[in-house]
């Protein structure tokens, strides 16, 4: 794998990063909405991530030998999904969107989860943007040996 690649592979996870963060903002913007135009409150959203490709370590040497030329590189694949928990109830009879029984459906966000998801994933992207400065500067480092 050359720097290049590890460049690659860096840009893949702030991609993934960057939809997660994303999501993960328009859940807190929605956190109180309780009709959407499809009907019903706001449906919390969540993104999973999935490692590319995913072969087995013999499988992954079998093709570098056979493909020296074609590196497949590790990467990351993010796709939102929605979130199955349930929403939350609360009673409030003099809501415009209330029950018969009076109860309000709630989108299942919960606010301070969603904060500490935010950081956590800030966190992850400074991470690999801290990975990708490095690379960087190890390719100039190497330009400024060849000179």
């Amino acid at each position: 794998m050359g720097l290049l690649s590890a460049l690659e592979i860096s840009g893949s996870a702030l991609d993934a990063q960057r939809l997660r963060i994303e999501t993960l903002s328009t859940n807190l913007a929605n956190a109180s909405v309780t009709r959407t135009p499809q009907g019903g409150p706001y449906q919390r959203k969540e993104v999973v991530f999935e490692a590319l490709p995913a072969t087995t370590f013999a499988a992954t040497i079998e093709d570098a030998l056979a493909n020296a030329d074609e590196q497949q590189l590790p990467r990351v694949s993010a796709r939102v999904v929605d979130d199955t928990s349930p929403f939350v109830s609360r009673y409030e009879p003099g809501h415009p969107d209330a029950d018969a029984m009076g109860y309000v459906q709630y989108p299942n966000v919960n606010p301070v989860e969603e904060m500490v998801n935010i950081v956590e994933s800030a966190r992850s992207f400074e991470a690999s943007t801290a990975a990708m400065n490095a690379v960087k500067e190890m390719i100039q480092r190497s330009i400024e040996l060849g000179r």
